[in-house]
């Protein structure tokens, strides 16, 4: 795992967490300009993500730990907010349940939270890694998903090409990564149990909630955290932060402005 740092040493600390088999800098690229002049922007490389080491993404909770021990050996154990990008998400829920440093602020980006069944968690991990590891070798999509997103309306193309790139369509960026990494980490975000009502005093939760996935997801923001601040978009799922930057950026710092009070 690495973290990447950008911006004055002094200011609030801001962690960054990339969702599924995503790397950190397409994720991130093009907000952290946005960010660095009010925060210590750090950026999570996740293992089995970073092309810089060979690794392989373990399950959840050991890349929870690593976080935990950076920022409990660089930050006092305390930082102001952390954002995680879909999957990003469960990590942020997970670093507030266990309880062994403290965020100011926990922001989820329109994740799903999904959890399953071991049998059926596999079997979609499977079919996740396979298709995905074949799309990071050869940087493109398979035809048939191809023809599919070619059918689509013009807005939803420009939307689903920027989701594309935070994958690394477009090129062979991630080529590095191998099959056992995508395979370990979607199965461990469906089987790593999540609670509910999860409240820490001092922390506020704020929750991108991009409308257009559907009611349901609100039902289980609320199901999984007390008293989120649910900030709606008439969006996709991050469609804020792969479209939006700027709007995204000031999201992020409006809610870091606020106290925990202010959401309740």
């Amino acid at each position: 795992m690495r973290f990447y740092s950008f911006g004055n040493e002094d200011n609030p600390v801001l962690f960054l967490l990339p969702g599924t088999c995503c790397h950190w800098k397409r994720n991130f690229g093009s907000v952290i300009p946005f960010l660095q002049q009010d925060f210590h922007v750090v950026c999570v490389s996740y293992d089995g993500f970073d092309e810089t080491e060979p690794a392989v993404f373990p399950d959840m909770l050991t890349e929870a730990a690593k976080i935990e021990a950076y920022i409990q050996e660089n930050f006092g154990g305390q930082i102001r907010a952390a954002y995680g990008c879909s999957m990003g998400g469960s990590f942020v829920g997970l670093l507030l349940q266990r309880g062994n440093i403290h965020i100011g602020h926990g922001i989820l980006g329109s994740s799903d939270l999904d959890q399953s069944g071991g049998l059926s968690a596999r079997l979609q991990a499977r079919l996740i890694s396979g298709v995905l590891h074949g799309v990071f070798q050869k940087g493109r999509l398979p035809g048939w998903m191809q023809k599919r997103l070619e059918k689509k309306t013009p807005e939803e193309r420009a939307y689903m090409d920027r989701m594309l790139a935070l994958f690394g369509v477009g090129t062979a960026d991630m080529a590095f990564v191998q099959k056992k990494s995508i395979y370990n980490q979607f199965y461990s975000d469906l089987v790593t149990p999540l609670g509910d009502t999860i409240s820490v005093p001092g922390t506020a939760v704020h929750i991108f909630y991009a409308v257009k996935m559907g009611g349901q997801y609100e039902a289980r923001y609320r199901r999984h955290f007390k008293d989120p601040d649910i900030r709606r978009h008439d969006m996709q799922h991050e469609e804020l932060l792969a479209c939006y930057p700027q709007r995204w950026a000031d999201e992020v710092r409006h809610c870091c402005e606020m106290t925990a009070l202010d959401t309740a």
